[in-house]
């Protein structure tokens, strides 16, 4: 079963192109819908989440402050398996927060673009 995964995972990398990370986030934390969307790296910007309908949202100086599993609530409108990255930006205030629901296969690829600061990284588990 694992190197089904992990064979699916590496067809998946290779069909896809540089279209950024497939996620789910809620803008600011804790208010409004889970949107579909995608995280995207790198080329002069970072990061930044870009939903399937509306203006892209920017992550400049973006960190991970916390990884988790999603709630029994949250399991209802995302996927239950999947793992929900809280992160800040700019200047931390309350309009600089998002959460980033990904599948744990992109946990690692997400936190390669949203780093988590050393303590963060020392007071909480991924």
């Amino acid at each position: 079963m694992i190197d089904f995964l992990r064979r699916k995972r590496r067809e998946r990398l290779a069909a896809r192109t540089p279209d950024g990370i497939p996620c789910m986030a809620r803008h600011p934390v804790g208010a409004g819908r889970w949107r579909v969307g995608r995280v995207l790296t790198g080329h002069g910007g970072g990061a930044r989440w870009v939903p399937r309908r509306g203006e892209p949202v920017p992550l400049p100086a973006g960190r991970a402050t916390g990884v988790r599993a999603p709630s029994v609530k949250e399991a209802m409108a995302i996927n239950p398996g999947s793992r929900i990255v809280a992160c800040t930006y700019g200047d931390g205030g309350a309009g600089g927060s998002i959460e980033i629901a990904v599948m744990p296969l992109d946990l690692r690829e997400l936190l390669a673009a949203v780093p988590r600061s050393d303590a963060d990284a020392d007071t909480s588990q991924a």
